[in-house]
């Protein structure tokens, strides 16, 4: 980034998507983006040793991460659960944070393309959630 801004970013579901789509935008930490959280609901998922391996906080719970306020500017929903997206909503209005943004799916499928991510490497069955 030009301005040396870090951004700060929590991923929601270290499942197939999620820990693919943390393990490219980590590739880009140099680039001023930092992945400061996660949280995933299954405890078996590969994901969440992926994560904490490269120094990510990683909680069960994404009350946990809309708890930690305006220290994350943008949140990656990948659960592809439109109830869980629901609540994280509802959850970040009731904290008064009007700061950190919400970025589904669909916004992660797009950077993916624009950060020269490989064809066909992110599963998109969870990309009709819905924002």
């Amino acid at each position: 980034m030009s301005d040396n801004k870090e951004v700060k970013v929590a991923i929601l579901g270290l499942g197939r998507v999620g820990s693919k789509f943390m393990g490219k935008l980590a590739e880009k930490s140099s680039n001023g983006i930092k992945i400061v959280a996660a949280a995933e609901r299954d405890s078996a998922s590969a994901g969440i040793e992926e994560a904490k391996s490269q120094g990510v906080a990683v909680h069960n719970d994404s009350k946990d991460v809309v708890a930690m306020g305006e220290d994350i500017d943008i949140i990656f929903d990948l659960t592809g659960n439109v109830e869980a997206r629901k609540a994280l909503r509802s959850d970040l209005a009731r904290s008064g944070n009007q700061h950190t943004v919400i970025a589904p799916e669909v916004v992660a499928f797009l950077i993916w393309d624009l950060m020269g991510g490989e064809s066909g490497a992110l599963p998109r069955d969870a990309g009709k959630s819905g924002y």
